[in-house]
């Protein structure tokens, strides 16, 4: 948490946040400062932008919430999650954040909708589920990333026998993304390799989740993989919006070229996920140390 920020700046910045004039990147650069302050009005200022009409911005919203691990935000999260108003990307992050924040008072909610019509959904219910039901020292398993998983790491270490997992579709959702993210944390070429060719099988949630920790990877050898899932028009919008903000964290010369082609692309989650990703790209490749740097903006 950041200190000493006053209410009139997180205000400010929650303004910022809920201005549909400006452009995403600085609606998301507001939301992630929002995050660092952390607090009950910050939260407040994220929550009330559920309203808004931008699908990506509402999911990272959600994202945001989970990675902030404050149950001031549980009450706002089951809102979104029952919503049936609200896009399923939108609602699967909600159940995420509700698994993230870790607290069994969810348990019933998650329950209630493990079985949704709507797949991203039910799969989302049933990991959060699975993360919960785990003893808090298994579930929170820290990572050189920072963030809050769905699924711990699996204690298998072999990335042969891992590989086996991942791509067994007929192995439990919740032991597959814990072969994940023990892939991604061994972080060799031979891992991330394994993890890119998971991006062409399984559900929009498991691609959508591959792609996620391409991202955190940031590493050139996905680069054609992620790029041919954004290019897919048959791929899920949540596939394609998590490859444009995975390359936009890799952030090659490459990856720069692949996302320019994207900007009007006609899905606008996807066309928004590269107008992101580009400013993500040109934050890692410039001297800007601080990406969440809207209090200085606001203050200035």
């Amino acid at each position: 948490m950041m200190a000493a920020t006053s209410k009139e700046t997180i205000c400010q910045i929650g303004t910022v946040l809920a201005d549909t004039a400006l452009p995403m990147k600085e609606r998301f650069r507001a939301l992630f400062t929002l995050k660092n302050i952390g607090g009950d009005l910050a939260i407040d200022n994220i929550a009330k932008c559920f309203t808004d009409k931008s699908c990506l911005l509402k999911h990272e919203l959600a994202y945001c919430l989970g990675q902030m691990r404050d149950e001031y935000a549980i009450p706002y999260l089951i809102e979104v999650l029952k919503d049936v108003k609200q896009e399923p990307m939108v609602r699967h992050e909600a159940a995420e954040a509700l698994g993230a924040i870790g607290k069994p008072d969810v348990i019933p909610i998650l329950d209630e909708y493990k079985n949704d019509p709507v797949q991203e959904l039910a799969e989302t219910c049933q990991l959060a589920l699975g993360r919960l039901l785990l003893p808090k020292n298994k579930a929170n398993v820290e990572n050189i990333y920072g963030s809050v998983d769905p699924a711990p790491p699996s204690e298998v270490k072999s990335v042969e026998e891992l590989e086996k997992i991942l791509n067994d579709e007929n192995e439990n959702l919740f032991n597959r993304y814990r072969a994940m993210f023990s892939l991604r944390d061994i972080a060799s070429p031979e891992s991330i390799t394994v993890l890119s060719k998971a991006l062409s099988y399984g559900s929009a949630l498991f691609k959508h989740e591959i792609a996620f920790v391409l991202g955190q990877l940031q590493s050139p050898l996905s680069v054609p993989y992620l790029k041919e899932s954004l290019m897919d028009e048959t791929q899920n919008d949540m596939v394609r919006h998590e490859c444009a903000e995975a390359l936009g964290a890799i952030a090659t010369d490459d990856c720069y070229e692949i996302l320019k082609k994207y900007l009007d692309d006609q899905k606008v989650v996807v066309k928004e996920s590269c107008e992101v990703a580009l400013d993500m790209c040109e934050y890692e490749n410039c001297s800007d140390f601080q990406y969440a740097n809207t209090v200085e903006k606001v203050t200035a």
